[in-house]
């Protein structure tokens, strides 16, 4: 195990930082060798078979062109569930979990009605229908690929959630009922910030699930909260993962839109990341 390690340290020491390799050698390990970390500290001196050092010599390959790891292996985990996630999809991250712990600790209804606008791999609403037994949880994206990939993940995790095609820039071509809460994580990245990101992101993870104009980029938050407008009872909650540089345009444009009681909220990192209001009576 040991020289396995020292492998894997040499091959990715100067493309990532060291708490990062740390992390891919963990992960590695659980993964191939099926030693989760107790089993890694027990096993510290066991060798590695030759077909076990084999795939994880195929994976530190990909990873030295960027392929997130997570998508290498064809998995992650969020918030206490498995998902399979593909480069059809994001990969969830830890402020969307803080989003979603949000919706869970204001959720006041035994039996909420919920919309998830963008669903990608599904993670937020199968967290919430986890937690919130009773819930009936709907969720809706523009991708096909990506609707297979949050059915899978509903079947893996035994979670019964409706999904749907929709292109939320035209909601109005469609039927809707009422909300006790609508969240989104929509596409919220400007074009010119695009120097700014990481190769990972940019060169594997699906552009129409990250990007929007430089010149419009509030255009699926204007349109979503226009929907929300009609479509969430009175006293409904709207919640949005948000740019972190577009707090204040975000709080504007919801009041602007007659929302009340609008909350922006930091994530752990103190960036602005979410934000939360209330349909008014």
């Amino acid at each position: 195990m040991q020289a396995t390690i020292q492998y894997i340290k040499k091959e990715l020491a100067e493309l990532y930082p060291e708490t990062e390799v740390q992390g891919f050698i963990r992960i590695l390990f659980e993964s191939v060798c099926g030693w989760d970390y107790t089993a890694q500290i027990l096993n510290k001196n066991e060798r590695v078979s030759n077909s076990d050092f084999n795939k994880i010599e195929r994976v530190v390959l990909r990873l030295k062109e960027f392929e997130p790891i997570q998508y290498i292996l064809g998995e992650t985990e969020f918030m206490d569930l498995k998902l399979i996630v593909d480069s059809s999809v994001l990969i969830p991250r830890p402020e969307t979990e803080e989003l979603v712990n949000w919706i869970i600790e204001t959720n006041s209804s035994n039996s909420p009605r919920i919309l998830d606008i963008g669903t990608g791999s599904g993670c937020i609403p199968l967290v919430l229908k986890k937690q919130i037994v009773n819930a009936t949880v709907l969720a809706v994206d523009i991708s096909d690929k990506a609707l297979e990939i949050a059915t899978q993940n509903a079947i893996l995790n035994n979670l019964d959630i409706h999904f749907f095609n929709v292109d939320i820039l035209n909601w109005g071509n469609y039927n809707w009922d009422l909300f006790d809460v609508i969240v989104s994580n929509p596409p919220y990245v400007r074009e010119v910030e695009k120097q700014a990101m990481l190769p990972n992101v940019l060169k594997y993870e699906p552009e129409n699930a990250l990007f929007v104009s430089n010149e419009d980029p509030l255009i699926f938050y204007k349109r979503i909260a226009e929907f929300a407008k009609k479509y969430l009872v009175e006293k409904g909650k709207l919640f949005f993962e948000i740019n972190e540089y577009l707090g204040d345009e975000m709080c504007s444009l919801l009041e602007n839109k007659g929302f009340a009681d609008v909350e922006l909220r930091k994530d752990i990192n103190g960036k602005n990341r979410m934000i939360s209001c209330t349909k008014k009576i």
